[in-house]
């Protein structure tokens, strides 16, 4: 187990892979990551994405183009990982997405390409990162609090979400012998442009968010670098006795449900 580091910025010389970081919360969560001293590797499956990102985090960051479900694209990513020499020292699984269909309306297509990213990108994603992954260090999932409600129509993303849950509940057990800590992080609706994109048109957007910003407590929709923070707290050494949690990021989303 290393020791606490001392430097100001708090990852300082700290190798992360944040995947699905072209936008939204993996992007601000490489955002912070870089800010606090850690050379960042983040993947996304838009070139075009991937290379504004790049541009927008600047040279502590290295963009691999791969998609979270693909093995092959997963090899790649941590092929580069190796070569760089440094190891890794957290890994954020955040890639995932979904979209609204009702039971009579799921499609098996939907169903398999929303599995295929949220499962098994994240499965394969933590399996093949543990070679490269120090003892001591720290993996965050990203959750959503669709795995503990029954929202119309989202059935699919959020069973997807359930799936997640159980595995990094099961692997903070299982990798505790190396002391390898796994939580959840479990933010409610959050500005993003996945969010947005569940609208049926983009002119329906702003009725959706309003609607859903409705339904938190704290009045409003939770912003990507509220996610950010809680997840440098989780990887580094202020969450160094914290695994098997899920923290919500849900403005009492969850709580209100009861």
């Amino acid at each position: 187990m290393t020791e606490p580091r001392t430097s100001g910025q708090v990852l300082a010389g700290r190798t992360v892979l944040v995947t699905g970081a072209t936008s939204g919360i993996g992007l601000a969560v490489a955002q912070r990551l870089v800010a606090e001293g850690a050379h960042v590797f983040i993947t996304g499956r838009r070139r075009a994405a991937l290379d504004d990102a790049v541009a927008q985090l600047g040279a502590s960051v290295t963009g691999i183009r791969a998609d979270a479900s693909d093995l092959d694209d997963l090899d790649r990513v941590f092929a580069a990982i190796e070569e760089r020499g440094t190891g890794l020292d957290a890994l954020h699984a955040n890639a995932g997405g979904g979209e609204f269909a009702a039971i009579a309306d799921l499609s098996p297509k939907s169903f398999d390409t929303t599995f295929a990213t949220n499962v098994r990108g994240t499965v394969f994603t933590v399996q093949k990162a543990l070679p490269l992954l120090r003892d001591g260090g720290a993996i965050v999932i990203t959750g959503s609090t669709a795995a503990s409600g029954g929202t119309p129509a989202f059935g699919v993303y959020a069973a997807s979400k359930a799936a997640v849950h159980t595995f990094a509940r099961t692997w903070a057990v299982e990798l505790a012998g190396r002391g390898i800590r796994v939580n959840l992080v479990v933010p409610g609706p959050t500005e993003t442009p996945g969010l947005a994109g569940l609208a049926p048109t983009p002119e329906g957007a702003p009725a959706l968010l309003a609607q859903m910003a409705s339904d938190v407590p704290l009045g409003r929709l939770i912003r990507p670098d509220e996610v950010a923070d809680v997840v440098q707290f989780l990887i580094s050494d202020s969450g160094r006795m914290i695994t098997g949690t899920e923290i919500f990021i849900d403005g009492g989303e969850t709580a209100r449900r009861g």
